[in-house]
């Protein structure tokens, strides 16, 4: 039996997980969580052998909680499931310790091979992923810029990007106003960018947004 803990902030999706699941017979739903202070909590009580974790949690986010288990004194395998394409976080979330990742459009039959192949101790690549790897790989230069930025900046560079006000991100990656102004000010500069609207023409150059 392979016992799994879901850490999503949404109730209905963790359900929804935990109903197709289960449906499989050989998985178990062990304990939920809704953000880092609960999966913490599960990490001391509860024996577990994947887990599944949302990359945007509120607080700590789940690049964050990534970096967090590294310091665990066993490894932990995490299935990154989550609403944003590979093309975004992929890379990012497989250099911080995942050994997978998908998009929750996915199949449930396909989200199950993926719990099943982590459990086995093998990393579960998509195509998509493939392509994106095999790409870097092929690229002359070290890194894009965008690849040089940390965590919270990329992820304020695509919701700047897209349009979103730093009130509202702010709000979203729980984090003050003018913590998010300077990881912004931090963005424009590792970019060589002047404005959002720069932003948001990078961000399409470089397939970041659609």
């Amino acid at each position: 039996m392979i016992r799994v803990v879901l850490v999503d902030d949404h109730a209905l999706i963790r359900r929804g997980l935990r109903d197709s699941l289960t449906e499989a017979g050989d998985i178990r739903i062990v304990g939920e969580a809704g953000d880092y202070g609960e999966l913490r909590q599960l990490l001391h009580d509860t024996e577990f052998d994947v887990l599944l974790l949302d990359i945007n949690l509120p607080g700590r986010s789940g690049l964050d909680v990534l970096h967090s288990l590294a310091d665990h004194p066993t490894r932990i395998r995490v299935l990154v499931l989550t609403m944003y394409p590979e093309d975004q976080y992929a890379i990012r979330a497989l250099k911080a310790g995942a050994m997978g990742y998908l998009n929750k459009s996915a199949d449930p039959t396909q989200i199950l091979t993926a719990v099943r192949t982590i459990h086995a101790g093998r990393k579960y690549i998509t195509p998509a992923i493939a392509e994106a790897l095999a790409e870097r790989l092929s690229i002359d230069d070290s890194e894009k810029p965008h690849e040089r930025l940390s965590d919270r900046e990329f992820q304020t560079l695509l919701r700047l990007s897209t349009g979103q006000r730093l009130s509202d991100i702010a709000i979203e990656l729980s984090l003050s106003p003018k913590t998010v102004s300077v990881y912004r000010a931090r963005v424009l500069e590792k970019l060589s960018l002047q404005s959002n609207a720069d932003l948001t023409a990078y961000c399409l150059r470089n397939g970041l947004i659609d």
